[in-house]
């Protein structure tokens, strides 16, 4: 392991990353630093490709140093399903869709609690509490389960049901609120603070190691690209863990030599009905302020205040992206248009990256010729009630 240090991005203090660490004592997350030097000394990206097909193929650039607390379900590794049919209609012939689907517990959520909780077993925890929207906490509780801790998890009511069911299944301590992830975040924070330090905050970005997981996406974009950056990447964005992640893989990359200086330029998906950072970036703005009244057929991006808020809004500007806001009607439209033309039923926030890209194609900001993926995080059969089946003849 080439672990060094964490580093507040907001003030610049380091900590020890042999320490279990929440947020900085300024209030931001920390990110974890590597040796770069002594990664590019031990490894070549040719290497890679005779490893495993899972995320722990990258361990030179991940935070565990003991591999017996590896906690693994085989995540990672996601295919790149190019979309001509659905592409040539929106005029982006080469649109490439990265689907996380595919991965355990069905969401990109598994590399975040993978990685998360693997670190958390190295560091000494035994029982870990977070809010969730619903997929991130039917991960941590399911990778929790296989690494022998204890989990805690508060989901809003409106969650779906699918995740409830697999917290319960994996043997967590699942508690519903009535409101939404914010108001689960109050509930867990009050547990935590009234548990003299048995119970450990694994909240989106109030623990380093999440994001960590989450990175894995930009690596192997990367490398199914043939080590070759798309042009555009498109990211549906709640809590903008995967946003923050792929734009941290990405400068790793580059600063390791393995790319180009070029980078893609990274979009932010959210939805009308809550859309603090698409407003926060069009305002010029580097905080975002809470958004009221959030809802959204697209679940898991329902997050009124993402506490990254601050490390996307600099990733989107650094990239020299863009923030967009869709909405829902053109939400699950889009996602039974692709599933028809393509043969794959994406999540909503899924879905919603195919709305942006249609829009921002239309408008010009997408290129001709140029090459976009977008970020399926989800498998579609996760969220049923998205396809209407009511008007189904009975013969």
């Amino acid at each position: 392991m080439h672990l060094t240090h964490l580093e507040c991005p907001r003030c610049g203090t380091e900590h020890p990353a042999e320490k279990l660490q929440n947020l900085c004592d300024c209030g931001s997350p920390l990110l974890a630093r590597y040796d770069l030097a002594a990664v590019a000394a031990s490894v070549t990206p040719e290497q890679f490709g005779l490893r495993p097909a899972d995320l722990w193929r990258y361990r030179e650039l991940l935070p565990v140093a003991d591999p017996r607390f590896v906690t693994t379900l085989g995540e990672g590794w996601t295919p790149l399903l190019r979309a001509p049919a659905y592409g040539a209609e929106i005029g982006i012939p080469d649109l490439i869709v990265k689907d996380e689907g595919l991965t355990p517990t069905g969401s990109f959520k598994a590399r975040g609690a993978a990685v998360g909780v693997s670190r958390a077993r190295e560091l000494g925890v035994a029982h870990i509490a977070m809010p969730t929207n619903g997929n991130a906490g039917s991960a941590w509780a399911t990778y929790a389960a296989r690494a022998g801790m204890r989990a805690t998890i508060a989901m809003p009511l409106d969650a779906p049901t699918i995740c409830r069911r697999e917290c319960v299944a994996a043997g967590a301590d699942l508690r519903l609120v009535d409101g939404l992830i914010s108001d689960a975040g109050r509930w867990i924070a009050t547990l935590v603070g009234g548990s003299g330090g048995r119970i450990f905050d694994a909240g989106t970005l109030r623990e380093p190691y999440r994001l960590e997981g989450k990175k894995t996406m930009g690596y192997e974009i990367v490398e199914q690209l043939g080590w070759q950056v798309p042009d555009v990447i498109i990211y549906p964005t709640g809590g903008g863990v995967g946003l923050i992640g792929i734009h941290k893989a990405l400068h790793e990359l580059r600063e390791l030599g393995w790319v180009e200086d070029k980078l893609p330029r990274l979009v932010a998906v959210q939805s009308t009905g809550c859309a603090p950072i698409v407003r926060a970036f069009a305002a010029g703005e580097a905080r975002a302020t809470p958004w009221p009244d959030a809802r959204t057929v697209a679940f898991g991006i329902t997050v009124p205040a993402p506490l990254g808020d601050e490390l996307m809004l600099a990733a989107l500007r650094e990239s020299s992206g863009t923030a967009l806001a869709v909405d829902d009607a053109e939400i699950l439209a889009d996602l039974r248009d692709f599933a028809a033309r393509e043969g794959l039923l994406l999540c909503p926030e899924g879905a919603a990256c195919l709305t942006a890209a249609r829009h921002l194609r239309a408008g010009g900001w997408i290129r001709a010729g140029e090459r976009v993926v977008v970020l399926n995080t989800g498998a579609g059969l996760k969220y049923p009630e998205t396809v209407d089946v009511s008007g189904v003849p009975l013969v």
